[in-house]
C-alpha cells in the first residue's frame, strides 16, 4: 500500500448487529478491488477481517479489523467491529478514531440491540452515518419495513440513495436515485437496465425526498426548488453532498453482501460523502493508539491513528501519558492480519507498530519536545466476576503471566486478588467474552482454567450485651502461665468494627498486658463462632481479673481474652452480616416494571428513579449474594438494552432463614 495524503483518506467503522453482514460486505468489496480473487465467507472462516482462531471457531467478530479498500484513488480504512454486546469495549475504540460510521442493517431483522447500542455510541461522537440495508436476497427480508423500522427508532431524516429490485430469491439489482438508473448484478458487476414499471411510483417518490434533501444544501437550490424548478443532475450531487455534510439526512443503501449487488454504490458512496480526516500541515507528531494485541509471532502490536505529523520507521517517539521514550523499529499498513512494512506513515493514516516496550491502549505518541495527550478512550465498565483459578495447582505463574497479557489486549477486562475469600476475580462484560478468554488460554499458554461463582465476604457480629470470663492456668514443671480477664462485650451500631477498651481498677490487671488483650481479641476476630466468618461491630471493655506474678505474660493474657472472646460471641446473638451493594440500573423505560419486580425479588430495595432521556435510572440497595448473575439477567431482561454499576454499601443483618444455609455450608466446608 502506498501513502495517501489525508485529503485521500477515509476512516469509516464498519457496525452493526452481529450477524448483519459487516464483514461479508468488507469481502465483497475487497474483491470487488482485486485485492482477493474470491469473496470470503464467515461460516468457512475464510474472511480477511474474521482472522483470529476464537473468530473462525464461532463464526463471529471478536477483534475490531482494519481492512483498508482502495477505491479511485482514495483509501478506505475501514474498520470492522465485532456486533455483540460483550465487546462493545472494541466497538468504543474503533469509533473513537473514525471519522464516519457505516452501519449495516439485516433486511429481514431490522433494527436490533447492537443497531441501537452503536447509533447511540457515534451520537455520542457526532459521526456522520450511512444505512446499508443489507441481504436483500435472504427470505421475508423488506427494504421498506426496515426503512420504517429505522425512522421510528431513530429521529434522523432517513433518505433511499437506492430502491431494490425484486426481492428474496428474485433480488438481482437496485434502483439507483442518486443517478436515476436501474442496475443488475452479475458476479458484483452492475448491468444498466430500465427501471422497472412495478416500480416508477416509489421511484418517484423517493425520487423527490432525495431532490429535497439536495435542496436543503443552500438557499439558492432551496428557492429553486420551492419555486418548481427542478435542479440539474450536478446540483443534486453537490447538493447531497453538502446537506450530508451539516448532517441534515443519512442516506439509506441497499443491496446484498453475499450475492455482492450493490457493493459497489455503497464503496462510491463512502468515497464521495464520507469526509476526509482533518490535518494541520507542520504540526508535530501526534498519534493515539486505540488497540493493542499480543501476537504469538511478532509481540505486541499497537494500532495507531495518526492525527499530525508523521511517523516513521527506525525512529523513537515520547508517550506522552508514560513520560517514556519509546524506540520504534517498523511501522506497518495491515489488511486483517496480512503486514506491509512502510518506511512511513502520514496524518490521517492509521498503521501498526510492534515490539513497544510501554505504550498500551489509549497512550499517545508525540514528540519529546512536544509533548500532547489527545482525549483516551472511555471504555464501558465489565459487570460480571468470575473466580478464575487454574485446573493444576503448578500453574499459578502461568496465570498470572496470561492474565497480565490479557488486561494489555481487553481494556473491559479487570483483574483483581480478593485477599478475605483468596480468590483471583476476573471481570468482564459477558459470558460470551469470559469464555473465548478461556479458551485462548488454552490455546496460547497450554493452560486449562475454572471459572467459580464469588465466593460471598461474609461477616458476623453480635446483637446483645455480655460478661465473660476468661482464664488461662498452665502449671508445668518449671515456670507455669497465667491470664485471667473480665470482659464485657457491646455491640456496635455505627459501621465501626472493633472498639476496645479498659476499666480495670486496683491494678486486677497490670497496664503493661493491655495490649496482650487486645491483640487476641483482634486476632480471634478473623473467625466467628456461626461459619467462621470475620466478626464487626464489637466493643470489648477489660472490667476486671487477676495476675500471678511470676506465671503471667502476654500469651496467657492473648489466649485468655481469646477465650473469652469465643465464650463472648456465643452469648451474645451472634447473627450473620451480608454485603449490601448500592445497584445502578439504566434502561428504557419500557423495562421498568421488569426491573424493578426482578430487583424485588432478589431482596433489593428501590431507593429511587430518575429520568434520563429516553432512559430512566434506578437506584436500589441489593444483598450481593444475589448479584452473581445479575449482568447476565439483566441482559436477558433487556435484550441487552440496560446497563448497570455497582458499589459497595454496607453490611446488614441476613434473614434467619438464608443465614441458616450458609452456616450450613460452611460448617460442612469445615468438616471436610
Amino acid at each position: 500500500m502506498k501513502n495517501y495524503e489525508a485529503s485521500r483518506i477515509r476512516n469509516v467503522g464498519i457496525v452493526a448487529h452481529g450477524g448483519a453482514g459487516k464483514t461479508s460486505l468488507v469481502e465483497a468489496m475487497l474483491f470487488n478491488t482485486g485485492v482477493t480473487t474470491r469473496i470470503g465467507r464467515v461460516e468457512d472462516g475464510t474472511t480477511v477481517a474474521d482472522y483470529h482462531p476464537e473468530e473462525i471457531k464461532r463464526g463471529m467478530t471478536v477483534h475490531s479489523s482494519l481492512v483498508p479498500v482502495e477505491l479511485d484513488g482514495v483509501k478506505l480504512n475501514f474498520l470492522d467491529t465485532p456486533g455483540f454486546l460483550d465487546f462493545v469495549g472494541e466497538v468504543k475504540s474503533a469509533l473513537r478514531v473514525v471519522d464516519a460510521v457505516l452501519v449495516v442493517v439485516s433486511g429481514v431483522d431490522g433494527v436490533e440491540v447492537m443497531t441501537e447500542v452503536t447509533w447511540d455510541l457515534a451520537d455520542e461522537r457526532n459521526l456522520p452515518r450511512m444505512i446499508f440495508i443489507n441481504k436483500l436476497d435472504r427470505e421475508n427480508s423488506n427494504f421498506f419495513k426496515v426503512l420504517d423500522d429505522l425512522k421510528a427508532r431513530f429521529e434522523v431524516n432517513f433518505v433511499p440513495f437506492q430502491l431494490p429490485i425484486g426481492s428474496a430469491e428474485a433480488f438481482e439489482g437496485v434502483v439507483d436515485l442518486v443517478q436515476g438508473k436501474a442496475f443488475k448484478y452479475a458476479n458484483g458487476k452492475p448491468e444498466e437496465i430500465p427501471i422497472p414499471a412495478d416500480l416508477q411510483d416509489a421511484v418517484e417518490k423517493y425520487r423527490e425526498q432525495l431532490v429535497e434533501a439536495a435542496a436543503e444544501a443552500n438557499d439558492d437550490y432551496l428557492t429553486k426548488y420551492l419555486e418548481g424548478e427542478g435542479l440539474t443532475p450536478d446540483e443534486v450531487n453537490v447538493g447531497l453532498a453538502e446537506s450530508f455534510k451539516a448532517g441534515k439526512f443519512v442516506p439509506v443503501l441497499a443491496g446484498s453482501a453475499v450475492k455482492n449487488i450493490g457493493v459497489d454504490l455503497v464503496a462510491g458512496a463512502a468515497v464521495r460523502y464520507f469526509p476526509a480526516p482533518e490535518v494541520e500541515p507542520g504540526k508535530p507528531l501526534a498519534a493515539l493508539v486505540f488497540k493493542t494485541l499480543a501476537d504469538p509471532y511478532v509481540g505486541r502490536m499497537n494500532y495507531v491513528r495518526v492525527y499530525a505529523g508523521t511517523l516513521r520507521s527506525d525512529s523513537q517517539v515520547f508517550n506522552a501519558n508514560k513520560e517514556k521514550v519509546e524506540k520504534i523499529g517498523q511501522v506497518f499498513y495491515v489488511r486483517g492480519k496480512n503486514q506491509q512494512a512502510a518506511e512511513s506513515v502520514p496524518a490521517g493514516d492509521i498503521c501498526v507498530l510492534v515490539k513497544l516496550q510501554e505504550t498500551t491502549t489509549g497512550d499517545t505518541l508525540s514528540t519529546k519536545e512536544n509533548p500532547v495527550v489527545l482525549e483516551g478512550i472511555d471504555f464501558p465498565e465489565p459487570t460480571l466476576s468470575l473466580a478464575i483459578a487454574p485446573k493444576s495447582k503448578g500453574d499459578e505463574d502461568k496465570l498470572s503471566t496470561a492474565l497480565a497479557r490479557t488486561v494489555e489486549e481487553e481494556p473491559t477486562i479487570r483483574v483483581t486478588k480478593n485477599t478475605e475469600t483468596r480468590q483471583t476475580v476476573i471481570t468482564g462484560m459477558g459470558e460470551t467474552q469470559l469464555e473465548i478468554i478461556v479458551d485462548r488460554f488454552k490455546r496460547k499458554y497450554g493452560l486449562d482454567v475454572v471459572l467459580e461463582p464469588l465466593r460471598i465476604p461474609y461477616r458476623e457480629t453480635i446483637r446483645s450485651e455480655t460478661k465473660v470470663e476468661g482464664k488461662y492456668k498452665k502449671q508445668t514443671g518449671g515456670r507455669g502461665q497465667y491470664g485471667h480477664v473480665w470482659i464485657r462485650f457491646e455491640p456496635l451500631h455505627d459501621g465501626t468494627d472493633f472498639v476496645f477498651d479498659e476499666e480495670v481498677f486496683g491494678g486486677s490487671v497490670p497496664s503493661s498486658f493491655f495490649p496482650a488483650v487486645e491483640k487476641g481479641l483482634r486476632e480471634a476476630m478473623q473467625e466467628g463462632v456461626l461459619a467462621g466468618y470475620p466478626v464487626t461491630g464489637v466493643k470489648a471493655v477489660l472490667y476486671d481479673g487477676s495476675y500471678h506474678p511470676v506465671d503471667s505474660s502476654e500469651m496467657a493474657f492473648k489466649i485468655a481474652a481469646s477465650m473469652a472472646f469465643k465464650k463472648g460471641m456465643q452469648q451474645a446473638n451472634p447473627v450473620l452480616l451480608e454485603p449490601i451493594m448500592e445497584v445502578e440500573v439504566v434502561a428504557p423505560e419500557a423495562f421498568m416494571g421488569d426491573i424493578i419486580s426482578d430487583l424485588n425479588g432478589k431482596r433489593g430495595r428501590i431507593l429511587g428513579m430518575d429520568p434520563e432521556g429516553k432512559r430512566t435510572r434506578i437506584r436500589a440497595h441489593v444483598p450481593l449474594a444475589e448479584l452473581a448473575r445479575y449482568a447476565i439477567d439483566l441482559k436477558a431482561m433487556t435484550q441487552g438494552r440496560a446497563f448497570f454499576s455497582m458499589r459497595f454499601a454496607s453490611y446488614e443483618e441476613m434473614p434467619a432463614h438464608l443465614a441458616e444455609k450458609v452456616i450450613k455450608q460452611a460448617q460442612g466446608a469445615a468438616e471436610k
